[in-house]
């Protein structure tokens, strides 16, 4: 027959499991994987988007004029159309009564429009000379310049002066505009304008082996002739004139499109298009009136779904920094309006419980049944026992051992202390260890505790108080965080006082509280027999339990001087599995009770209230917390930098007024918030990435085993006695990873 040590939950044998844990190390790498893969595809979302918004890899110097000794002289007395692809550079003018309108720096997606309207009007061609950046943020629009008839150009992709770039950046700042252009209308063109160019007898030292370079490239490189200076917004009337040719010349005009409010242009083209047509003057394509060949070339095979990949990527990372963008809103109100909430109404929890005249009714003064469930806790278990046995409310203890190999059990019975008992079973996990020990239980009200857990000795008299409510079915107690000396600790610490307590101060007056702690609880045995007892269909019982409670009709309140010091996770990776498995089972939680939301009575009311608000705070928002690090780090790198810290150390300041309410209603050191900072810069991040783990089990139908976290017994209450005789060491973790096991937390 198979000994306990050998079978597992409901008793199957449990010898022949070692392919779990083979599967268990092959998954492994999935716990990282999936969290590292989302993060890094949205950071390259987020720094394609700033590629395309001129963040990243722009550069915004503007050379001063330099001499011109080193310019052809037959380019400085040309035309503005510079051909210097065969190395002896010619110029070009366009003929009498011919007009070339162009438009720099779009498309924008409200100008642009307006201008391709005013042309399609008067029935008039012109050149586009697009930047890259803003021709995949909007392709439509290159597309319809083309199916209208109109000419493009490229006007490089992020609108650098190319007299400070070298030539590698100059044939970046060309590939990635035909890159987009490719992507947008299938094209690519040999029209080339340089950003921040002006006339042709403007050229000098530092400009002209650009143009020289960008002929041997293949390009035909166009100035103007003829500067509207629409960018300057001197009024409809002053850009008419500007653009108007004299004497029937013809004409290269400079206007925008983009670049700020072209409202100007927009009217000067429904002036300018009717008065020179009734001058005879024709507008058209550049090609068109050099009687030359189209400057576009069409794309096609994978130079033509290179860029259509490319405009599409640009699309998502919009679509996607769009989205973040709300969602940093979404959690900015969020954040403040809770802090605003947890303030006010723990302000209001502490002035009521506090009164002199408070009370719950009757004192409870009849005895109490603790359970102590516990599995391979020989290195905590004699300090939790000691620590009851001081109680100063009379009570019984049961500690359930669920199979232990460590000798927990006799741990306990070698210490022979009264009003203590010893339940052995099977292992067969925390919820029916707890299930047996309520059947064991002699008295009406039911403690619950963790096996690594001390109480003070007024813990369980401060506990069952709220009792004397005949409508309360369970009482939450404040765990506090013992080995707080730890960097981790002291994280846990703040957590624990700001994040849970002052969380359950708030919960208790909303008359939502979402759980039970594991580490100090209790419950009316009427209530838990209503709801079926402690349930094994989520990971997360205490939670389960609490919210049945709550669809029962009962109320779950808190007591803050109901104090149990607990041993908190020492390293990452023991920290991760505690959280992953808290998260994962409030997630099972709500989905169990999601038919509370179209209940009625009770159930409805928790549904309507509870339901959302715990979805909300504790599975939504800390998903979205992270969003404000993300935008600091993309803020501090590419700007603008000082709002953007500004607006992170106003979000910390908030956190640090209710950190240090929490504290001070808890009687705690302030010392501890000297890490606040740390904590939010890094400890956030793990349990962002906990609870997106969380989403990803939930979401693919993942199922998750109970974790045991190693235990070193260190913790004892303020004042009260060590579970060690004296000169005793304290035992050092025991095998609580067993492959075998359902073990618990």
């Amino acid at each position: 027959m198979n000994s306990p040590a050998t079978r597992g939950r409901n008793g199957k044998n449990v010898r022949n499991q070692k392919a779990p844990r083979g599967r268990s190390r092959f998954r492994l790498p999935m716990r990282y994987l999936l969290p590292t893969t989302f993060l890094v595809a949205l950071l390259a979302m987020l720094m394609l988007r700033g590629y395309v918004h001129s963040e990243i890899l722009a550069d915004h110097r503007v050379r001063d004029a330099d001499r011109t000794t080193r310019v052809p002289k037959d380019v400085l007395s040309g035309g503005p159309v510079i051909d210097a692809r065969t190395g002896d550079a010619e110029t070009l003018r366009i003929p009498d009564r011919r007009i070339v309108l162009t438009f720099d720096d779009g498309p924008d997606p409200v100008w642009t429009p307006k201008v391709l309207d005013k042309l399609k009007e008067y029935d008039a061609h012109g050149v586009f000379f697009v930047t890259g950046n803003m021709a995949a943020r909007y392709p439509d629009l290159v597309e319809r310049m083309v199916a209208e008839g109109h000419e493009i150009g490229l006007h490089t992709f992020n609108h650098p002066d190319l007299s400070y770039q070298s030539t590698g950046r100059i044939d970046w700042e060309l590939s990635q505009n035909q890159l987009a252009l490719a992507g947008a209308a299938g094209i690519r063109t040999s029209l080339f304008r340089p950003p921040y160019s002006s006339f042709s007898y403007a050229m000098d030292n530092t400009s002209w082996p650009v143009t020289e370079y960008i002929g041997s490239r293949g390009y035909l490189t166009v100035v103007n002739d003829t500067d509207s200076e629409d960018w300057k917004r001197p009024g409809v009337r002053a850009i008419v004139e500007r653009a108007t040719p004299k004497d029937g010349k013809g004409a290269i005009i400079l206007m925008h499109d983009s670049g700020g409010d072209r409202s100007q242009t927009v009217a000067a083209l429904d002036t300018l298009l009717p008065d020179l047509k009734e001058r005879g003057y024709t507008f058209t394509r550049l090609t068109t009136a050099l009687d030359a060949p189209s400057a576009h070339t069409p794309v096609a095979g994978f130079e033509l779904w290179k860029g259509k990949a490319f405009v599409s990527a640009v699309a998502v990372s919009e679509r996607i920094t769009g989205v973040l963008v709300v969602g940093l809103a979404v959690i900015g109100v969020l954040v403040l309006a809770r802090f605003g909430l947890m303030l006010l109404l723990s302000f209001l929890h502490a002035r009521k419980v506090r009164r002199r005249t408070f009370g719950w009714g009757p004192p409870v003064t009849r005895p109490v049944s603790v359970l102590v469930p516990a599995y391979n806790e020989s290195a905590c278990i004699e300090a939790t026992v000691r620590s009851l046995a001081a109680s100063e409310h009379p009570i019984e203890i049961i500690v359930i051992d669920d199979g232990s190999t460590d000798g927990t059990a006799d741990l306990v019975e070698a210490m022979r202390l009264p009003r203590v008992r010893v339940v052995r079973q099977r292992n067969a996990g925390k919820p029916a260890a707890l299930n047996n020990g309520i059947r064991h239980a002699r008295y009406d009200i039911v403690v619950m505790m963790d096996g690594d857990t001390v109480f003070e000795p007024a813990t369980v008299r401060e506990l069952v108080q709220p009792f004397g409510d005949p409508r309360v079915g369970a009482v939450a107690g404040n765990a506090k965080v013992g080995n707080r000396d730890s960097l981790i600790g002291a994280w846990q610490h703040i957590e624990y006082v700001m994040g849970f307590n002052l969380d359950r101060r708030m919960y208790d007056v909303l008359g939502c509280m979402p759980t039970i702690p594991g580490a100090v609880g209790a419950f009316r045995r009427e209530a838990l027999d209503r709801v079926g007892g402690m349930s094994e269909d989520t990971l997360a019982e205490d939670t389960d339990v609490t919210m049945a409670l709550h669809r029962d009709g009962w109320r779950v309140v808190y007591a803050e001087n109901a104090r149990a010091w607990t041993e908190a996770p020492e390293s990452v990776q023991q920290l991760w599995s505690q959280r992953y498995r808290w998260s994962y089972g409030t997630m099972q939680a709500i989905w169990k009770h999601r038919r509370a939301v179209i209940e009625r009575g009770p159930s409805g009311r928790f549904g309507r209230v509870g339901l959302p608000f715990v979805s909300l705070f504790m599975v939504v928002a800390p998903l979205l917390a992270p969003l404000i690090d993300v935008f600091l780090l993309y803020g501090l790198v590419f700007g603008p930098t000082g709002k953007t810290v500004a607006a992170w150390f106003g979000v910390l300041v908030v956190q640090a007024v209710c950190a240090a309410y929490a504290f001070r209603l808890d009687k705690e050191r302030m010392t501890h918030l000297i890490s606040l900072p740390l904590q939010q810069i890094l400890y956030r991040q793990l349990m962002y990435v906990v609870l997106l783990q969380s989403w990803i089990t939930a979401l693919t139908g993942g199922r998750l085993r109970w974790q045991k976290l190693r235990r070193t017994g260190a913790v004892e209450a303020p004042g009260g006695s060590s579970g060690r005789r004296p000169g005793e060491a304290a035992a050092g973790p025991v095998g609580g990873d067993r492959p075998d096991r359902r073990p618990f937390v």
